[in-house]
């Protein structure tokens, strides 16, 4: 647990474990609401056969991103979480949806 506190820069086990909660409470929070995401947008697995689960795997990506820097304000850890998203997305090249950062002077 030390590597990983000092990768993640955190202090304490107590930040760690709520950090663990937030992964686990948005994993399955998004999980749970892709089903009536997907009835929302018209999309059933009798329409779509074999691609049915691709398609609501594809759907969750954007959910959970979501859920994610939320629950985590939720949790107190926005920061954290902020900060995470954005490494993950630019390690995906998807960086270019977020805000461009200012130079810092």
């Amino acid at each position: 647990m030390e590597k990983l506190k000092q990768r993640w820069g955190i202090d304490s086990n107590f930040q760690l474990t709520i950090i663990f909660i937030v992964f686990a409470i948005t994993g399955s929070a998004s999980a749970w609401l892709s089903k009536p995401f997907c009835l929302w947008l018209g999309i059933t697995k009798e329409d779509l056969g074999f691609w049915f689960t691709p398609v609501r795997l594809i759907l969750i990506f954007p959910i959970y991103q979501v859920l994610l820097v939320l629950i985590g304000l939720l949790f107190g850890q926005f920061q954290f979480f902020w900060a995470f998203e954005k490494k993950m997305l630019r390690s995906m090249k998807l960086g270019f949806l977020l805000p461009k950062e200012k130079d810092q002077l």
